[in-house]
Protein backbone atom coordinates (compact mmCIF):
# COMPACT_ATOMS: atom_id res chain seq x y z
CA UNK A 1 0.00 0.00 0.00
CA UNK A 2 1.33 3.36 -1.15
CA UNK A 3 0.44 6.27 1.55
CA UNK A 4 0.55 9.94 0.50
CA UNK A 5 4.16 10.28 0.19
CA UNK A 6 4.80 6.68 -1.67
CA UNK A 7 2.23 7.86 -4.03
CA UNK A 8 3.43 11.33 -4.85
CA UNK A 9 7.13 9.83 -5.07
CA UNK A 10 5.92 6.76 -7.41
CA UNK A 11 4.08 9.57 -9.55
CA UNK A 12 7.22 11.70 -9.87
CA UNK A 13 8.86 9.24 -11.72
CA UNK A 14 10.68 7.95 -8.05
CA UNK A 15 12.28 11.14 -7.70
CA UNK A 16 12.15 13.58 -4.57
CA UNK A 17 12.44 16.34 -6.98
CA UNK A 18 14.89 18.14 -5.33
CA UNK A 19 18.34 18.37 -7.14
CA UNK A 20 20.02 14.82 -6.23
CA UNK A 21 17.83 12.78 -8.24
CA UNK A 22 20.06 11.92 -10.76
CA UNK A 23 22.01 8.53 -9.88
CA UNK A 24 25.49 10.05 -9.51
CA UNK A 25 24.43 11.38 -6.15
CA UNK A 26 24.10 7.77 -5.15
CA UNK A 27 26.56 5.87 -3.61
CA UNK A 28 28.37 4.10 -5.97
CA UNK A 29 27.83 0.59 -3.74
CA UNK A 30 23.88 0.87 -4.07
CA UNK A 31 22.21 -0.96 -6.73
CA UNK A 32 18.38 -0.62 -6.76
CA UNK A 33 17.06 -4.00 -6.57
CA UNK A 34 14.84 -6.59 -4.38
CA UNK A 35 14.52 -10.00 -4.45
CA UNK A 36 11.51 -11.47 -3.51
CA UNK A 37 9.86 -15.19 -2.60
CA UNK A 38 7.58 -16.77 -0.09
CA UNK A 39 8.02 -19.85 1.38
CA UNK A 40 4.30 -21.46 2.39
CA UNK A 41 2.45 -23.57 3.98
CA UNK A 42 -1.19 -24.11 2.58
CA UNK A 43 -4.18 -26.27 2.07
CA UNK A 44 -6.44 -26.20 -0.86
CA UNK A 45 -9.59 -27.89 -1.49
CA UNK A 46 -11.66 -27.96 -4.23
CA UNK A 47 -15.64 -29.37 -4.59
CA UNK A 48 -17.05 -31.43 -7.49
CA UNK A 49 -13.81 -32.31 -9.32
CA UNK A 50 -13.97 -34.47 -11.99
CA UNK A 51 -12.03 -37.94 -11.17
CA UNK A 52 -11.85 -41.50 -12.49
CA UNK A 53 -13.75 -44.50 -10.55
CA UNK A 54 -11.77 -48.01 -10.67
CA UNK A 55 -12.92 -50.88 -9.67
CA UNK A 56 -10.27 -53.58 -9.94
CA UNK A 57 -7.84 -51.14 -11.94
CA UNK A 58 -10.13 -50.85 -14.67
CA UNK A 59 -11.74 -47.49 -15.36
CA UNK A 60 -15.49 -47.94 -14.67
CA UNK A 61 -16.66 -44.21 -15.77
CA UNK A 62 -16.13 -40.86 -14.00
CA UNK A 63 -17.51 -39.15 -10.74
CA UNK A 64 -17.65 -36.13 -9.11
CA UNK A 65 -15.56 -35.23 -5.55
CA UNK A 66 -14.25 -32.56 -3.66
CA UNK A 67 -9.87 -32.97 -3.35
CA UNK A 68 -7.97 -31.37 -0.97
CA UNK A 69 -4.53 -31.45 -0.61
CA UNK A 70 -2.12 -29.91 1.75
CA UNK A 71 1.86 -28.88 2.21
CA UNK A 72 4.82 -26.77 1.79
CA UNK A 73 5.35 -24.59 -1.19
CA UNK A 74 7.23 -21.80 -2.54
CA UNK A 75 6.22 -19.05 -4.27
CA UNK A 76 7.69 -17.60 -7.81
CA UNK A 77 10.60 -15.02 -7.83
CA UNK A 78 10.37 -11.66 -8.40
CA UNK A 79 13.53 -9.57 -9.56
CA UNK A 80 12.46 -5.70 -9.27
CA UNK A 81 14.71 -2.75 -9.67
CA UNK A 82 13.79 0.51 -10.79
CA UNK A 83 14.93 4.19 -10.35
CA UNK A 84 16.12 6.94 -12.44
CA UNK A 85 18.90 6.92 -15.38
CA UNK A 86 19.15 10.90 -14.88
CA UNK A 87 17.05 13.08 -13.78
CA UNK A 88 13.33 13.12 -15.46
CA UNK A 89 14.64 9.70 -16.96
CA UNK A 90 12.92 7.06 -14.82
CA UNK A 91 12.54 3.03 -15.39
CA UNK A 92 11.34 -0.08 -13.98
CA UNK A 93 12.72 -3.57 -15.00
CA UNK A 94 10.87 -6.69 -13.18
CA UNK A 95 11.63 -10.39 -14.40
CA UNK A 96 9.66 -12.68 -12.34
CA UNK A 97 9.65 -16.41 -12.62
CA UNK A 98 6.63 -18.88 -10.95
CA UNK A 99 7.67 -21.44 -8.86
CA UNK A 100 9.92 -24.01 -10.86
CA UNK A 101 12.13 -20.58 -12.59
CA UNK A 102 10.43 -20.29 -15.70
CA UNK A 103 11.32 -16.23 -16.44
CA UNK A 104 9.20 -14.00 -18.57
CA UNK A 105 9.48 -9.64 -18.29
CA UNK A 106 6.53 -8.63 -15.92
CA UNK A 107 7.14 -5.43 -16.14
CA UNK A 108 9.64 -3.50 -18.44
CA UNK A 109 9.33 0.24 -18.97
CA UNK A 110 11.30 3.93 -19.25
CA UNK A 111 9.59 7.57 -18.36
CA UNK A 112 10.34 10.55 -19.62
CA UNK A 113 9.19 12.83 -16.72
CA UNK A 114 7.60 16.03 -16.40
CA UNK A 115 8.33 16.87 -19.97
CA UNK A 116 8.47 21.39 -20.28
CA UNK A 117 8.44 21.15 -16.74
CA UNK A 118 5.51 20.34 -15.46
CA UNK A 119 4.20 17.11 -13.36
CA UNK A 120 0.78 17.27 -15.82
CA UNK A 121 3.06 15.74 -18.60
CA UNK A 122 4.74 12.46 -18.09
CA UNK A 123 5.55 9.47 -21.07
CA UNK A 124 5.95 6.02 -20.64
CA UNK A 125 6.48 3.03 -23.06
CA UNK A 126 6.99 -0.73 -22.22
CA UNK A 127 5.07 -3.35 -20.53
CA UNK A 128 3.27 -1.75 -17.38
CA UNK A 129 0.70 -2.02 -14.94
CA UNK A 130 -2.56 -0.05 -15.36
CA UNK A 131 -3.13 3.13 -13.49
CA UNK A 132 -5.40 0.82 -11.06
CA UNK A 133 -5.75 3.14 -7.45
CA UNK A 134 -6.16 -0.38 -6.17
CA UNK A 135 -2.81 -2.03 -7.19
CA UNK A 136 -2.37 -5.88 -8.03
CA UNK A 137 0.87 -5.63 -8.47
CA UNK A 138 1.12 -4.26 -4.72
CA UNK A 139 -1.58 -6.59 -3.85
CA UNK A 140 -1.41 -7.53 -0.07
CA UNK A 141 -2.81 -11.22 -0.12
CA UNK A 142 -1.05 -14.58 -1.76
CA UNK A 143 -3.63 -17.20 -2.24
CA UNK A 144 -4.65 -18.35 -5.61
CA UNK A 145 -7.45 -17.13 -6.02
CA UNK A 146 -7.57 -14.13 -3.05
CA UNK A 147 -4.16 -13.00 -4.32
CA UNK A 148 -5.80 -11.26 -7.52
CA UNK A 149 -8.65 -9.26 -7.82
CA UNK A 150 -11.65 -11.16 -9.36
CA UNK A 151 -12.86 -7.86 -10.95
CA UNK A 152 -9.65 -7.27 -13.09
CA UNK A 153 -10.06 -10.80 -14.77
CA UNK A 154 -13.53 -11.80 -14.71
CA UNK A 155 -14.19 -13.77 -18.09
CA UNK A 156 -17.83 -14.86 -18.34
CA UNK A 157 -18.02 -19.04 -19.38
CA UNK A 158 -17.15 -19.65 -22.66
CA UNK A 159 -15.48 -15.93 -23.59
CA UNK A 160 -12.94 -15.88 -25.63
CA UNK A 161 -11.79 -12.56 -24.72
CA UNK A 162 -8.40 -12.50 -22.33
CA UNK A 163 -8.11 -9.03 -23.56
CA UNK A 164 -9.94 -6.76 -20.92
CA UNK A 165 -7.79 -7.99 -18.20
CA UNK A 166 -7.04 -4.90 -16.17
CA UNK A 167 -5.11 -6.64 -13.49
CA UNK A 168 -2.33 -8.19 -16.08
CA UNK A 169 0.61 -5.74 -17.04
CA UNK A 170 -0.14 -4.35 -20.53
CA UNK A 171 2.10 -3.56 -23.66
CA UNK A 172 1.50 0.01 -24.87
CA UNK A 173 2.40 3.69 -24.15
CA UNK A 174 0.92 6.37 -21.21
CA UNK A 175 0.37 9.84 -20.85
CA UNK A 176 -0.02 10.61 -17.02
CA UNK A 177 -0.22 14.08 -15.32
CA UNK A 178 -0.70 15.06 -11.61
CA UNK A 179 -0.96 18.27 -9.70
CA UNK A 180 2.11 19.20 -7.80
CA UNK A 181 0.30 18.45 -4.52
CA UNK A 182 -0.73 14.79 -6.16
CA UNK A 183 -4.33 15.71 -5.33
CA UNK A 184 -5.71 15.59 -9.11
CA UNK A 185 -4.14 12.98 -11.52
CA UNK A 186 -5.15 11.44 -15.11
CA UNK A 187 -3.75 8.83 -16.97
CA UNK A 188 -4.19 7.36 -20.53
CA UNK A 189 -2.90 4.60 -22.19
CA UNK A 190 -3.06 2.99 -25.52
CA UNK A 191 -2.70 -0.39 -25.43
CA UNK A 192 -2.00 -3.81 -27.84
CA UNK A 193 -5.00 -6.19 -27.50
CA UNK A 194 -2.50 -8.52 -26.51
CA UNK A 195 -2.93 -9.27 -22.31
CA UNK A 196 0.57 -8.60 -22.53
CA UNK A 197 1.78 -10.78 -24.64
CA UNK A 198 5.20 -10.75 -26.43
CA UNK A 199 5.69 -11.36 -30.23
CA UNK A 200 2.77 -9.76 -32.17
CA UNK A 201 0.73 -13.15 -31.55
CA UNK A 202 -2.85 -11.68 -32.44
CA UNK A 203 -2.69 -8.79 -34.29
CA UNK A 204 -3.53 -4.97 -35.02
CA UNK A 205 -6.41 -4.29 -32.57
CA UNK A 206 -5.55 -1.55 -29.80
CA UNK A 207 -7.17 -0.74 -26.20
CA UNK A 208 -7.62 2.57 -24.19
CA UNK A 209 -7.55 2.60 -20.76
CA UNK A 210 -8.10 6.17 -19.41
CA UNK A 211 -8.81 6.95 -15.44
CA UNK A 212 -9.30 10.12 -13.44
CA UNK A 213 -9.18 10.92 -9.58
CA UNK A 214 -9.32 13.85 -7.08
CA UNK A 215 -8.67 13.67 -3.38
CA UNK A 216 -9.94 15.29 -0.81
CA UNK A 217 -8.62 16.52 2.44
CA UNK A 218 -11.54 15.52 5.45
CA UNK A 219 -9.72 16.68 8.21
CA UNK A 220 -8.75 14.38 10.75
CA UNK A 221 -10.12 11.76 9.57
CA UNK A 222 -7.44 11.39 6.01
CA UNK A 223 -7.16 12.42 2.47
CA UNK A 224 -9.78 10.41 0.84
CA UNK A 225 -9.94 9.79 -3.12
CA UNK A 226 -12.52 8.88 -5.07
CA UNK A 227 -12.28 8.68 -9.40
CA UNK A 228 -13.62 6.25 -12.36
CA UNK A 229 -11.73 4.71 -15.18
CA UNK A 230 -12.56 3.10 -18.49
CA UNK A 231 -10.87 0.15 -20.65
CA UNK A 232 -12.66 0.32 -24.06
CA UNK A 233 -10.83 -1.77 -26.66
CA UNK A 234 -11.35 -4.32 -29.62
CA UNK A 235 -9.08 -7.34 -30.57
CA UNK A 236 -9.45 -10.21 -33.51
CA UNK A 237 -12.03 -13.35 -33.56
CA UNK A 238 -11.15 -14.68 -37.02
CA UNK A 239 -7.27 -15.65 -38.10
CA UNK A 240 -5.87 -16.71 -41.41
CA UNK A 241 -4.55 -20.48 -41.81
CA UNK A 242 -2.09 -22.01 -42.31
CA UNK A 243 -2.38 -25.53 -43.26
CA UNK A 244 -5.21 -25.10 -41.59
CA UNK A 245 -3.61 -24.14 -38.11
CA UNK A 246 -4.70 -21.18 -37.15
CA UNK A 247 -1.95 -18.49 -38.18
CA UNK A 248 -0.14 -16.10 -35.19
CA UNK A 249 -0.36 -12.49 -36.06
CA UNK A 250 -3.17 -12.96 -38.73
CA UNK A 251 -5.83 -11.87 -36.74
CA UNK A 252 -9.17 -10.18 -37.95
CA UNK A 253 -12.70 -9.13 -37.53
CA UNK A 254 -11.63 -7.11 -34.71
CA UNK A 255 -14.90 -6.65 -31.86
CA UNK A 256 -15.15 -4.58 -29.12
CA UNK A 257 -15.64 -4.71 -25.46
CA UNK A 258 -15.41 -2.28 -22.34
CA UNK A 259 -14.88 -2.66 -18.74
CA UNK A 260 -15.75 1.39 -17.05
CA UNK A 261 -16.51 1.69 -13.17
CA UNK A 262 -15.72 4.10 -10.38
CA UNK A 263 -13.13 3.83 -7.50
CA UNK A 264 -12.69 5.36 -3.81
CA UNK A 265 -10.08 5.58 -1.31
CA UNK A 266 -11.62 6.13 2.36
CA UNK A 267 -9.82 6.79 5.97
CA UNK A 268 -11.49 6.76 8.97
CA UNK A 269 -8.74 7.97 11.17
CA UNK A 270 -5.82 7.04 12.10
CA UNK A 271 -6.17 2.55 11.95
CA UNK A 272 -8.78 1.76 9.31
CA UNK A 273 -9.44 2.33 5.51
CA UNK A 274 -12.04 1.13 3.04
CA UNK A 275 -10.59 0.52 -0.96
CA UNK A 276 -13.92 0.36 -2.95
CA UNK A 277 -13.94 -0.97 -7.11
CA UNK A 278 -17.14 -1.20 -8.93
CA UNK A 279 -17.16 -2.48 -12.59
CA UNK A 280 -19.81 -2.63 -15.61
CA UNK A 281 -18.24 -5.18 -18.36
CA UNK A 282 -19.42 -6.31 -21.90
CA UNK A 283 -18.41 -8.01 -24.51
CA UNK A 284 -19.24 -8.62 -28.17
CA UNK A 285 -21.16 -11.28 -29.08
CA UNK A 286 -18.39 -12.85 -30.60
CA UNK A 287 -16.81 -13.03 -27.86
CA UNK A 288 -19.20 -14.80 -25.90
CA UNK A 289 -19.90 -17.70 -28.36
CA UNK A 290 -16.27 -17.97 -27.63
CA UNK A 291 -14.06 -16.50 -30.28
CA UNK A 292 -10.99 -14.13 -29.71
CA UNK A 293 -8.28 -16.18 -28.06
CA UNK A 294 -5.21 -18.35 -30.24
CA UNK A 295 -4.37 -20.34 -27.58
CA UNK A 296 -1.17 -22.60 -28.48
CA UNK A 297 -1.91 -22.10 -31.73
CA UNK A 298 -5.85 -23.27 -31.93
CA UNK A 299 -8.96 -20.94 -31.00
CA UNK A 300 -11.91 -22.54 -29.35
CA UNK A 301 -13.87 -20.74 -33.00
CA UNK A 302 -12.63 -19.36 -35.64
CA UNK A 303 -14.90 -16.43 -37.19
CA UNK A 304 -13.85 -17.41 -40.95
CA UNK A 305 -15.86 -16.00 -44.13
CA UNK A 306 -19.78 -17.20 -43.66
CA UNK A 307 -19.38 -18.21 -40.14
CA UNK A 308 -22.86 -16.55 -38.75
CA UNK A 309 -23.93 -16.70 -34.75
CA UNK A 310 -26.18 -19.07 -33.40
CA UNK A 311 -29.90 -17.98 -32.80
CA UNK A 312 -30.20 -16.30 -29.15
CA UNK A 313 -26.14 -14.87 -29.47
CA UNK A 314 -25.62 -11.77 -27.65
CA UNK A 315 -23.16 -9.22 -26.25
CA UNK A 316 -22.50 -11.15 -22.56
CA UNK A 317 -22.42 -8.00 -19.79
CA UNK A 318 -22.09 -8.11 -15.81
CA UNK A 319 -21.69 -6.08 -12.98
CA UNK A 320 -19.38 -6.48 -9.85
CA UNK A 321 -17.95 -4.78 -7.10
CA UNK A 322 -15.02 -5.29 -4.90
CA UNK A 323 -14.46 -3.93 -0.81
CA UNK A 324 -11.42 -3.89 0.84
CA UNK A 325 -10.72 -2.88 4.02
CA UNK A 326 -7.67 -2.72 6.12
CA UNK A 327 -7.04 -2.10 9.83
CA UNK A 328 -3.43 -0.86 10.48
CA UNK A 329 -2.54 -1.91 14.14
CA UNK A 330 0.73 -0.66 13.89
CA UNK A 331 3.11 0.23 10.87
CA UNK A 332 4.13 -3.49 11.73
CA UNK A 333 0.71 -4.72 11.80
CA UNK A 334 -1.82 -5.18 9.32
CA UNK A 335 -4.97 -6.80 9.19
CA UNK A 336 -7.20 -7.39 5.69
CA UNK A 337 -10.43 -8.10 4.34
CA UNK A 338 -11.87 -8.45 0.42
CA UNK A 339 -15.52 -9.36 -0.83
CA UNK A 340 -16.21 -9.67 -4.14
CA UNK A 341 -19.34 -10.36 -6.29
CA UNK A 342 -19.37 -10.41 -9.90
CA UNK A 343 -23.61 -10.94 -11.39
CA UNK A 344 -24.03 -11.79 -14.78
CA UNK A 345 -27.01 -8.96 -16.34
CA UNK A 346 -26.83 -10.72 -19.65
CA UNK A 347 -25.75 -14.05 -21.14
CA UNK A 348 -23.96 -14.85 -24.38
CA UNK A 349 -26.75 -17.40 -25.06
CA UNK A 350 -30.00 -15.72 -24.47
CA UNK A 351 -32.42 -17.91 -26.86
CA UNK A 352 -33.43 -21.57 -26.44
CA UNK A 353 -34.44 -23.99 -29.36
CA UNK A 354 -37.54 -24.97 -30.52
CA UNK A 355 -36.71 -28.34 -30.83
CA UNK A 356 -33.62 -30.20 -28.94
CA UNK A 357 -32.41 -33.84 -29.77
CA UNK A 358 -29.45 -35.59 -29.26
CA UNK A 359 -26.79 -33.10 -30.68
CA UNK A 360 -23.24 -32.13 -30.01
CA UNK A 361 -22.68 -30.74 -25.89
CA UNK A 362 -23.86 -27.10 -25.84
CA UNK A 363 -26.12 -27.16 -28.68
CA UNK A 364 -29.79 -28.01 -29.55
CA UNK A 365 -31.57 -28.35 -33.36
CA UNK A 366 -33.64 -25.05 -34.13
CA UNK A 367 -36.15 -26.49 -36.13
CA UNK A 368 -37.33 -23.14 -37.36
CA UNK A 369 -33.51 -22.55 -39.03
CA UNK A 370 -32.40 -25.69 -39.32
CA UNK A 371 -29.63 -25.17 -37.39
CA UNK A 372 -27.68 -26.14 -34.47
CA UNK A 373 -28.41 -23.17 -31.65
CA UNK A 374 -26.60 -22.74 -28.68
CA UNK A 375 -28.73 -23.64 -25.68
CA UNK A 376 -29.57 -20.56 -23.35
CA UNK A 377 -27.57 -20.37 -20.42
CA UNK A 378 -29.16 -20.00 -16.40
CA UNK A 379 -29.07 -16.53 -15.66
CA UNK A 380 -26.67 -16.75 -13.14
CA UNK A 381 -24.35 -18.46 -14.94
CA UNK A 382 -20.36 -17.75 -14.03
CA UNK A 383 -21.74 -15.68 -11.08
CA UNK A 384 -18.69 -15.15 -8.72
CA UNK A 385 -19.12 -14.38 -4.87
CA UNK A 386 -15.18 -14.76 -2.65
CA UNK A 387 -14.13 -13.45 0.65
CA UNK A 388 -10.47 -13.01 2.01
CA UNK A 389 -9.50 -12.51 5.95
CA UNK A 390 -5.85 -12.01 6.45
CA UNK A 391 -3.07 -9.98 8.58
CA UNK A 392 0.26 -9.44 7.93
CA UNK A 393 2.95 -9.00 10.46
CA UNK A 394 6.48 -7.35 10.46
CA UNK A 395 8.66 -8.00 13.35
CA UNK A 396 11.16 -5.65 11.87
CA UNK A 397 11.12 -2.98 8.56
CA UNK A 398 14.15 -1.03 7.53
CA UNK A 399 15.05 0.26 4.08
CA UNK A 400 17.20 -2.70 3.62
CA UNK A 401 14.93 -5.76 3.47
CA UNK A 402 12.02 -6.85 4.20
CA UNK A 403 9.81 -9.63 6.03
CA UNK A 404 6.63 -10.59 7.04
CA UNK A 405 4.44 -13.53 8.52
CA UNK A 406 1.59 -14.08 6.81
CA UNK A 407 -1.44 -16.01 7.51
CA UNK A 408 -4.83 -15.41 4.97
CA UNK A 409 -8.01 -17.81 4.41
CA UNK A 410 -9.75 -17.39 0.88
CA UNK A 411 -13.38 -19.05 0.02
CA UNK A 412 -14.90 -18.71 -3.91
CA UNK A 413 -17.80 -19.43 -4.77
CA UNK A 414 -18.69 -19.79 -8.35
CA UNK A 415 -22.40 -20.44 -9.69
CA UNK A 416 -22.88 -23.80 -12.40
CA UNK A 417 -19.28 -23.86 -13.59
CA UNK A 418 -18.67 -27.63 -12.27
CA UNK A 419 -18.59 -30.77 -14.14
CA UNK A 420 -22.11 -31.60 -13.21
CA UNK A 421 -23.62 -28.12 -13.72
CA UNK A 422 -23.83 -27.32 -10.23
CA UNK A 423 -21.75 -24.67 -8.02
CA UNK A 424 -18.12 -24.89 -7.22
CA UNK A 425 -16.28 -23.79 -3.65
CA UNK A 426 -12.88 -23.68 -3.53
CA UNK A 427 -11.05 -22.44 -0.45
CA UNK A 428 -7.16 -22.32 0.50
CA UNK A 429 -5.68 -21.41 3.77
CA UNK A 430 -1.55 -20.28 3.73
CA UNK A 431 0.94 -19.51 5.92
CA UNK A 432 3.96 -18.24 4.53
CA UNK A 433 6.78 -15.95 5.15
CA UNK A 434 7.26 -13.61 2.92
CA UNK A 435 10.64 -11.42 2.47
CA UNK A 436 12.49 -9.14 0.67
CA UNK A 437 16.16 -8.14 0.56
Amino acid sequence: MLNYFGQKFKDNGYQLMNDRDAPIWQNPGYWPVTFRITPIWHRVSTGEVAVDTYAGGVATGTAVQRVTSSGFDLSGLDFHTGGTLEKNFSFYVLPSSDATASFHFETVMARLDNLFGSPWLNIKLGKFELDNLLSEKRILTLTGNGGIYQLYHFIPVGDGNIFGQMGDNQLGAEVMGHSADDRTRYSAAILSSNDGNVGLQYGNGYTGFFTFSQAFDTGRLGVDRIGGYAMVGEAPTYYLTQGGTPLGGSGLSNQSFSREGFFGQFYFGQHFDLQVVTQHGSDNAWFGQGFGDLIGGTVPNNNVTGTTLPTGAQAPSWNGVLFEPHYVYSPQLIFIGRFETIRMSQQANGAGCTIASPTPTGQCFDSATGAFDAVASPSNLGNITTYTIGYRYNPFMTSRAGFAWHNEYNWMHQDGVSPTGGNLNTSELLIGFDFDF
